[in-house]
Parts: structure tokens; sequence; C-alpha cells
């Protein structure tokens, strides 16, 4: 669709001395913004009682002090009930597709921004049952109150029944609200809605064709940048906030942090060491328009900078994840989308992982990860955005900017291997990522100064930390896997990476290869090193990795290669004995280990040991269609042995350090 760039011309003088309008849509008419067009404004916006702007596409409203933004009845009194100025979703039976309406205000203060927006709302659900859906409020002084009506559930305000609660950084703890009269007050709060017994589905609600309409005034432009600095501290600043020995410490509504806190860039095989869950900060998009957080971490050139040098910056996570259901009934999460970024100082910052989806959509919330305390700032406001896709680095910004651009050399690029997971239909079930450059490290490292790895923590596939000479890391195989994996590309090159899924459900994988976060052509295999990727499954021949491709699943598991691998690499490849694909992983969504089993086993048998050889847990006939959570005692700090016996006597022996 062609777009159109156009201003709005004088359509009515002056509402009054104090606020200036210049786009006034009167009653009985409806101005219509189709999908793909930019409407500017130079001034204030209005509308007088029943009349629409119906925005499909976007507004763009750049007024002064005088101006405003209204919604007025018939009398010239404010309209507060909404259906004015519809942000709408233009394809709501597809809604995480599809295109959405969006606006933009800048140059009006708060004061003058009095007309109410209509957001139309359908989303991912974040769980099944009794969760927490996790969302960005955009709206100034909305009553929290009114949300019941507009999802359709009465929320009250006790802590433990249908709370809406609100994510306090400093305190790593979700503040619940004592009066739902209560009207949000932080444009970048990250707030949760209970969902109890499925009372309401954020992604179907009444039907395939309908959408929740959220009411509220839109958020004026950030006064001043927000300050990222002493997250996981007390309110003072002055001590870290003690998570006690595996999250064993309790918040101030004596909760155990470990019920409800993870981190999905520290993963050790000691959980809640070092700074775990600290430095951690939860936000929501403030605006009714996308944040591009893509190239936040580094100085761009002085004439295209976004304003923001989050030098200390680790990685970001978005999209809480969707809750699929097998035909078992037990259920997975296809897990968030996760950004790590190189170490910068004030040098480029290169990103790993999900870089394309790194923008953030109105009502969406996000989680920012540090390498360490030292303060920095965030500046919302620069970072608006119509387009989907993350804009261009180092150029000219404003909220049109053009596509990402690549800004590096061939000789410190980041190469970044995709591996997406499609089911029998070709929808993507899970992805996972492999990622060389010659500054990363190969083996095991998860340091707060310098990796780029995250976790998988409980999603459908993942690749495994890798030994030295290649193949399985045989003292972390069962610790923890890896939704993006780094390795040197100098010293590994040639060498295996293990790629593993646990449900039959994953049927192909289609191949997305990156160099510094650009695609390469369709079909090409060569980086600019003169180097590419390749695959190899288990009982199949070694393959290029072309953009694109996909290749049949034929095992659960496979390798991946940056750089063709030497016969002696493959030979001893070949030779290498077939292992379980059951797995004993420490999963941060429930704060304790779990087996994930090999999709072949039927039943199995655990028994767990200390230590001293004593059984502390015995459980036989285990359904293997989902997985086991291993209940240890947390305050108790030891060592276990954890034996697993399928139902055909084949047997898995791990250990467990905590």
């Amino acid at each position: 669709m062609r777009k159109s760039l156009f201003a709005i011309g004088l359509l009515a003088i002056s509402y009054s001395v104090q606020a200036q309008i210049l786009c006034h849509v009167d009653t009985n008419a409806n101005m219509y913004v189709s999908e793909g067009t930019l409407v500017y404004s130079g001034g204030g916006v209005q509308t007088k009682a029943n009349g629409i702007l119906d925005v499909h596409g976007n507004i763009m409203v750049v007024g002064s002090g005088t101006d405003a933004f209204k919604t007025i009845d018939a009398a010239g009194a404010d309209k507060t009930d909404g259906g004015n100025i519809i942000l709408r979703l233009n394809t709501p039976g597809s809604f995480a597709t599809s295109t959405y309406g969006q606006l933009f205000i800048d140059g009006i203060s708060q004061s003058n921004i009095t007309g109410i927006v209509t957001k139309e709302y359908r989303t991912p659900s974040n769980g099944s049952g009794n969760y927490f859906q996790q969302v960005a409020l955009p709206f100034s002084g909305k009553a929290l109150s009114s949300l019941s009506t507009e999802v359709g559930k009465t929320f009250n305000t006790g802590r433990y029944s249908n709370p809406i609660l609100q994510w306090d950084n400093a305190n790593a703890v979700s503040k619940h609200f004592t009066s739902l009269a209560t009207t949000t007050s932080d444009p970048s709060g990250y707030y949760m809605l209970k969902v109890t017994n499925n009372d309401w589905n954020p992604s179907a609600p009444a039907g395939a064709a309908t959408v929740f309409n959220i009411n509220g005034k839109p958020n004026a432009a950030f006064a001043a940048p927000v300050t990222l600095q002493n997250a996981g501290k007390s309110n003072l600043g002055t001590s870290n906030v003690v998570f006690g020995t595996n999250g064993n410490g309790v918040n101030q509504y004596n909760e155990k942090y470990n019920t409800y806190l993870d981190d999905s860039f520290e993963f050790t095989t000691s959980p809640w060491a070092g700074t775990f869950g600290q430095n951690w900060y939860q936000f929501g998009n403030p605006f009714l328009t996308n944040l591009d957080l893509s190239n936040i971490g580094y100085t761009e050139s002085l004439t295209g900078s976004d304003g923001n040098a989050v030098k200390n910056i680790w990685g970001i996570e978005y999209n809480p994840g969707t809750v699929v259901t097998l035909p078992s009934g037990s259920t997975y999460a296809t897990g968030a989308q996760v950004v790590t970024f190189t170490p910068s100082g004030d040098g480029y910052a290169l990103a790993a992982g999900d870089v394309d989806k790194v923008v953030i959509k109105p009502m969406q919330s996000f989680k920012i990860k540090l390498r360490d305390n030292t303060a920095q700032t965030l500046d919302f406001n620069t970072l608006r955005r119509f387009k989907s896709t993350a804009r261009a680095a180092g150029t000219n910004y404003n909220v049109n900017a053009a596509k990402m651009a690549n800004g590096k050399t061939a000789s410190n690029t980041v190469k970044q291997l995709g591996v997406i997971g499609l089911d029998a239909n070709g929808k993507e079930i899970g992805r996972t990522y492999y990622v060389v450059s010659p500054s990363f490290t190969t083996g095991h490292q998860i340091s707060a100064a310098t990796s780029i790895q995250s976790s998988a923590g409980s999603g459908l596939m993942g690749t495994s930390e890798e030994a030295l000479n290649g193949g399985y890391d045989n003292n972390y195989k069962d610790s923890y896997w890896l939704y993006i994996n780094e390795a040197n590309e100098d010293n590994f090159q040639g060498k295996n990476v293990k790629l593993r899924n646990f449900y039959d459900q994953v049927k192909s994988y289609k191949f997305e290869i990156r160099e510094n976060t650009e695609l390469i052509p369709n079909g090409a295999h060569q980086l600019s090193s003169g180097i590419g990727f390749y695959y190899k499954a288990e009982n199949g021949n070694l393959i290029e990795a072309k953009q694109g491709d996909t290749v049949p699943v034929t095992n659960m598991e496979a390798n991946l290669y940056y750089g063709e691998p030497s016969n002696l690499t493959l030979a001893t490849d070949k030779t290498t004995p077939k292992t379980s694909n059951t797995l004993v992983v420490y999963n941060p969504a429930v704060s304790n280990y779990i087996v994930r089993f090999d999709p072949n086993w039927k039943k199995a048998d655990i028994q767990v040991y200390d230590m001293s050889g004593k059984l502390v847990i015995s459980k036989k006939a285990v359904e293997t269609t989902r997985d086991f959570v291993i209940e240890l005692d947390g305050s108790v700090k030891n060592s276990y042995v954890v034996k697993i016996v399928s139902d055909k006597g084949e047997t898995v022996n791990t250990k467990i350090l905590k």
C-alpha cells in the first residue's frame, strides 16, 4: 500500500485562547485514517459529541504549550467515556501479526491532554488457568477500577485473590493496590492483571473478531529520562535486597523471592548467586506508539542518535510467550524473545538473538538486564517509532526512520544462526540461536561483564553448553541449556554445538542467518568471512545452512557448526554413543530443577539422593508427558544425585549442585 504524508488543514477555529485546536472532527463526522497512512497535525486535535477519529494507520500530533488534545461533548465539556478516537486492531482474528493504529503526541503538556483514546486490545495469553497477564497501561490518570469493566472481570484489592499488581524495580517485588480508585501515575509502569481460572482471556474476548476496548488519556512526552540504578536494592539503594539462599528470603509480604523472581541472563549451576535478580528492570511501553530498543546500548553519530547509550546493558527480554497445549494435555510456553548485547563502552554494541523483534508494541511490557549497577538513563521519548522493524543505526532519528543497516566490518561482526522449530503446518513453535564472533568465549562462561548468552529455561528447544573440542560439556549438560549460545569463531570453527528439542510436534527446522543483525540474502550460505554455518542431524548428512531453507526433523538431537568440520571432527561425532534426551535443568520459572523427559519415554522412576547417600525423593511410574519438578528443600545447601530409569531400562544419572 502506498504510504502518504499530509497535513490536516484548519478545520476549526481555535477552541479557546488557552487551548488551540488545529484538527477538529465535528458531531456526526467520521475521519478515517487508513492502514499504512500517516496523518500529521501541527497543532491540537479534538472530537465533538459522536464525531469519530477512526485510526487504522498513524496519527502524529506535534503541538506547542497552548495546543490541546480533547474529546468534548455537544456542550463543549470534556467527554470521558471513550469511543471517539479509536486506535484499531486491523485484523483481530490474527492479532499477533495484525497492524494497528498508533498515536504520537509531542509538545503538548499533560494538563492539555484531556481527550480519551480507545485502544483496541488483544494479545497472547501469558499463561493458562491462574496467572498474571503482563501489560503496560499507557494512560495518564486512569482509574484502575475501569479495567474491571473493560476486560470483563472484577478485580479487587486483596493481594491473593484478583489483584492488580505493579512491579517495584528497587525492591524486586510486585506491589498490589489497596484501592482500585488509584489512578496510573507511572507512565512506564509494568502492570500485572490477575487471571483466575481463565475468567478472562486476553487473546480471545468473546469471539475471534472482537477486541477489548481500553480507554484513557494518552501520556505526554516524558519531562526527563528514567534513571536505571539500584534495581534489587533497598528503598535507599544502600544495600542489596537479600534474596536468601536459593531465593528463600522473603519480601515484605512474606513471599519467597524464588516463587516469582527469575533472571534468564544469570543462570549458573548455582542460581541466586552473584547478581542474579539484580540490575533487572521491568517496564511497560508508556506510549501508544511502538518503542524501538535496538540501538539503546551505545552512542550513535551526533546527527543520528536516539539519545540513549545504556553502556552496561546485558540484554532485553520481551513478549512473555504463548502457552501451547499438547495432545497429551501437558503445556509448554514458546518462551520470551531475548536480545543480548556485546559490551560496548562507547563503541558499537552488537546485538544477538531476536534482533528484528525488539520493537515494543503499545501496551506491551519488557525487561532490561544491566551488567552492573552503574547509573544509566533511558529516554523513552526518542524511542517512539511507527514501523514494526528496527530503525537504521546512526541515521538521523525520527519516528519514521528507515530500517536498520549493517554498521561493522567483516573482521569483528556478530554472525548468528537462528534455528526455528516448525510444526506440521509450518507454524513456529520454538527457536534458538547459535552466535559466533572473534571476541566471544567458547565453552562455559556466564560472566556479568562479557557474556551474551541467555537461558532457554523451560523452552521447547535449545542448545547445550559446548565442550572445548565440540559436543556436550558433560559438566553442564544437565544443569542448563541455552536460548542464545555463543562461541569464539576462531577457536571453535568446525566444531559442533548440540541442538535438542523435546517434543515430536517439531517437524522441521527453518534457518535464519544474520550478520550484525541483518539478514543475509535468501538462499545464501556464506558470510563476510567466507565461512558459513552447517547443520547435521544425528542420522543425516552434513548440509550447508542457507537462508530460509527448511530441513525435516528426524531426531531429537542435531549438530550446528560454524565452518565446515574436518573429517576428524565428523568421524569423532559419528562414533559418539547415543545419549538420552532426558534432561535435568534448573527452571527459574518454578525456582527449582525439573526433569524434561526424552519423548520416546513413556514412564520413568526417579530417585534423588543427597551426598550422604540418603534417599530424599522416590517416585515410581512418573508420567513423561510433562516436566517433573524435583522439589528440594531450598533452605538446605547440598548436592544431590538424580537417577532416572525409563520403562525400557534406559538410565540417566546426573548431579545437582545447590
